[in-house]
This record gives structure tokens, sequence and C-alpha cells, in this order.
């Protein structure tokens, strides 16, 4: 009877609770209980509360940290301006504002220059080649951005409206492979005369960069990016420096081919293209323009041509001469932090005038602390006059953005 009563026990407690399980015996002493799923309805039959999912925590980090991952992050992308307060700065707007998220940066670059003119004349000057704190937002979504970036390097033959602002201007990136931008911008003059200040390979820019570029219009553009080919192609306002309101519309273009888009970097990357910015002001002008540029690896070349007859870049608008030149760089990345150049600049402002080229020879040495973020910059420059003095320039610049 004892044992019937066992076995009849066991029975029971086997069938009252299914979650248990004889698996296999793999000898005659020992015995495996395996542990089975249990279903939903078979948790509420039974009466057993289900235990949620343990949700992640997120901890900010402390002001202390944010620091810290700053010094130990190296950037390699020199493509790009990488602010390194980005993470501490930047603020994030509830989800019924319009704004996303804003960005404050601040931007330094200045130079101390060693001037030694031919034969015996020696000064020194400081320079700020750019000083700008501006702010960069997003708004809701993600796709429509703007900027808003105060120049602060005072500028004789300006007032301090025409100085104050730099980029004003709205964008989006909606379109698949576009951007639509309007505002106040740097029209698309050649390729070096449009990028930042801050993505330069040298101090200065090229004589025909800083000549017939490298100045703010009010203005639409569309900028279209594919793998075999980019463009940049926009209407303006012939006025700079906001000094009139509507003295003539401008065309600014650029296409530039891609032979070697899809080949993922396999042979460098190849870029040949050209454009031209013409309108008016008080009387016609054209600036018509070409370049070329290749990198592979730890090397870059680049060349770029211009002809203007008549201009109105930074120099002002001139209508009169007909001025061109070109320039050519080398450049090495001897380490990831270290960037060696050379480059060959000719520029005739006034064809017709005899004897006027001006020529510059200029080596540089780029050290990229924390990529652009904070580099240190070493130039030298044999300026060379057909009707000047010639000169020696020393150059020790520090650029540092926020």
């Amino acid at each position: 009877m004892r044992r019937i009563a066992l076995i009849l026990i066991t029975l029971i407690f086997c069938y009252a609770c299914p979650v248990f399980a004889i698996e296999n015996i793999n000898s005659p002493d020992e015995v495996v209980l395996e542990i089975k799923p249990v279903l939903h309805d078979e948790l509420g039959v039974l009466g057993i509360e289900t235990v949620p999912e343990q949700q992640e925590i997120s901890i900010e980090k402390t002001f202390r940290e944010k620091l810290e991952e700053i010094y130990h992050t190296e950037y390699t992308d020199l493509g790009v301006n990488n602010y390194l307060l980005t993470d501490i700065l930047s603020k994030h707007f509830s989800e019924d504002s319009i704004i996303e998220s804003i960005h404050p940066f601040a931007g330094y670059n200045g130079s101390v220059i060693f001037n030694f003119n031919e034969p015996d004349s020696f000064k020194t000057n400081y320079r700020f080649n750019t000083v700008a704190l501006g702010i960069d937002g997003k708004f809701k979504g993600g796709e429509s951005d703007f900027r808003i970036l105060f120049r602060n390097a005072p500028l004789s033959g300006r007032n301090m409206l025409r100085n104050s602002f730099s980029d004003v201007y709205i964008g989006t990136n909606k379109l698949k492979n576009h951007r639509i931008q309007a505002g106040y911008q740097r029209p698309a003059s050649g390729i070096e005369g449009k990028i930042s200040a801050f993505q330069l390979p040298f101090i200065y820019r090229s004589q025909i960069s800083r000549t017939f570029g490298t100045v703010r219009k009010i203005g639409a553009r569309v900028i279209g990016d594919y793998a075999l080919l980019d463009y940049d192609i926009g209407g303006y306002s012939s006025d700079t420096y906001m000094k009139s309101f509507f003295p003539g519309a401008e065309f600014a273009g650029w296409v530039n081919l891609k032979p070697l888009g899809k080949t993922n970097g396999k042979y460098g990357n190849l870029k040949i293209g050209s454009g031209f910015q013409s309108g008016h002001r008080d009387s016609d002008y054209t600036v018509i323009g070409a370049y070329a540029s290749y990198d592979y690896k730890r090397f870059m070349a680049n060349f770029e041509w211009a002809d203007a007859d008549g201009y109105n870049g930074y120099s002002g608008h001139i209508s009169d001469k007909h001025a061109s030149g070109f320039y050519t760089t080398l450049g090495y990345m001897v380490t990831p932090k270290v960037q060696i150049l050379a480059r060959y600049d000719e520029f005739d402002p006034n064809h017709s005038i005899k004897n006027n080229n001006r020529r510059e020879y200029s080596l540089g040495l780029n050290y990229f602390i924390k990529g652009q973020g904070l580099k240190l910059i070493f130039n030298y420059i044999f300026c060379q006059n057909d009707s000047a003095k010639d000169s020696h320039r020393l150059i020790l610049g520090t650029q540092i953005l926020l």
C-alpha cells in the first residue's frame, strides 16, 4: 500500500506542475529536470505575474567625462570642421518644438607674420585671419537646418553691419542627393574660393581665390552630389557685404566630374571640373575657371585656373581689368597628424600692363592635434614680383574650433 500511495502522489505532483518534466536518464543514478518555457495562458491559469524586461538606463556623462572623451578622440577626417565642444554645447529641444537642436560654436585662426623685404627691411605683425561665433541649428525632423555666423575681425572700409555677418542661411536636404540653400552665403566662385577658411591647406588662399572669390552674397543655390558628378549652381544679388540693395543679378555655377567615384577609393579620388561666374554691377563681369585634383592614401595634388574679364570678388567690383592666374599644390601626410605641402601660385592682375606678374612659392607644415579642431600651422612664402621688390614671409599660425 505504501508503494501504491507513493506512486499516486508522484503522478499527482507531475500532473499539477506541468512546468517540470523528466528529460532523459543518462544513467540509472542521474535524473535531469528540464525547465520548459511557460506560455502566457499557462501563467494566467497558474496565477503567476510576469516580470517586465529591464529597461536600459541612460546615464548622462559628466562635464569631466566629456572633456576626457575629447582628449582621447582621434579626428581623422580632415575634410570637415570638427568642433571640439559639440557634445558639450549642443542643446536638444522637446518634440513639440520646431527646432530639433542647436549647436553654438566658435572658431579662431590667427598668425604671427615675419616679413623680410629685400634688401634689408624687416617687419613683424599679428593677424586675426578668421574669428567667428555662430550657431548651427536643425529643424524638426533633421532634414532642414540653418546657420548664423558672426565675424568679429575688424576690416577697414566696412562699417559694423557690413562686417558683422558671414553666413545667414537656411538649407534643406529633403531631396535625395541634393541640398537647397538660401540666404547670405559664399557662392561657388572657384573651388578654393568657396571653401571654409578653416579648411585651407595654407594660411592664405591662392591669389585667384582671394581676388575673385571668398565673398558673401544674398541668393539661393542647388548643390548636387552623386557618385560620378557633383555641382553647385546658384543665383545671387551682385551686392557684396550689404553695400546696396540689388545692384544687379549674378549667376555662379560649378560642375565636377568624378571618374573614380564608384571604385570606393581603391584607385584614389579624381575630380575634374569647370565653372563660371557672371553678373552685372554697374557693368558686366565674367570669371571662368577649371579645376583638377587627385588624392590617393596620403598623397594629394590639385590645380586651379581662372580668367576674369572684370570681377566682383573679395577685392571689390573691378570692371576694366582682364586678370588671370593659377596655382598648383602638392601635399603628403607624413603621419596621420603631420602634413607637408608645397605650392606654386602665379597671378597677372592686369593683362593690359606688361611685366606685372606676381608669383608665390609656398612651403607648409600642418600639425593636426585634433583634426581641424586644433591645428598648428607653419608657412614659408617667397613672393616674387615683376614690378615690386621680392619678399619672404615666415608665418606661424594656430587654429581652434570649439
